[in-house]
């Protein structure tokens, strides 16, 4: 178990008890989640909205996977980030879309702050221009709820490893998705790679050696290379630098 009051051990992974829980917890927001994402809602979902409906263990459960901390615990080297949305203009991103296996694909909307939209847009202009190429925003803004959700979301997907899982999903207050200032953004190249899967494929691609050589001109960097410490290297994750 983790340091949360009350805990003597470290709570490195889940127990098959609360991973009933957590299933049961996934279960539930399955029935209103996969319609909030078609919608282009789920980015901005509050803390009220993602308890709702839950019993007192489940509500339990997720306060207490909320007081982790992953500096402790996980060994993450980033610092926790603000997470104030308040006077922020998002810009809704929708009708973008990939060609998966050839066949076509719409993706989520999105949302980014107008500033950060508006240097994605002169980044991509300058990609397409040198490669013919562009690369879509697959997430964008997060609200500290949804990053919520999307950590719990992969943790069977890592054997229910809170660690593991930590190192590929910040935790709410610890994620530049849901960081304005420092916004960051998952690309996806237009035939659907997006590295998640295999990180040397989404490394190999033309986009990512241009976003090497050019994406600091327009106000962007690769928030986590390989030698990282705590956090599994992401080449498809970049973060906007103009905030501060």
């Amino acid at each position: 178990m983790l340091s949360v009051a009350g805990c003597a051990k470290r709570w490195n992974e889940l127990s098959p008890k609360e991973q009933i829980l957590l299933n049961r917890t996934l279960t539930h927001w399955e029935t209103w989640m996969p319609q909030k994402k078609k919608e282009g809602k789920a980015p901005l979902i509050t803390f009220d909205e993602l308890y709702a409906g839950l019993g007192e263990d489940e509500q339990a459960f997720l306060d207490r996977v909320r007081s982790i901390n992953p500096r402790k615990s996980f060994n993450f080297q980033g610092t926790h980030l603000s997470e104030s949305s308040e006077g922020i203009r998002f810009k809704r991103i929708k009708a973008q879309k990939i060609r998966k296996k050839g066949k076509p694909e719409k993706l989520d909307p999105q949302y980014l702050p107008k500033e950060v939209w508006q240097d994605y847009k002169r980044l991509m202009k300058a990609m397409k221009k040198d490669l013919g190429k562009k690369l879509l925003v697959e997430s964008g803004y997060r609200s500290p709820a949804y990053q919520l959700y999307t950590f719990l979301y992969y943790l069977p997907k890592h054997h229910y490893s809170l660690v593991e899982t930590g190192h590929w999903v910040a935790l709410p207050g610890y994620s530049e998705h849901g960081a304005p200032g420092r916004q960051a953004i998952d690309f996806i190249n237009e035939e659907g790679i997006n590295g998640e899967d295999n990180a040397e494929e989404f490394e190999r691609l033309p986009e990512y050696e241009w976003l090497l050589r050019r994406a600091k001109e327009f106000g962007f960097e690769l928030s986590y290379p390989r030698a990282s410490k705590g956090v599994t290297f992401e080449p498809w994750h970049w973060r906007w630098t103009k905030g501060g």
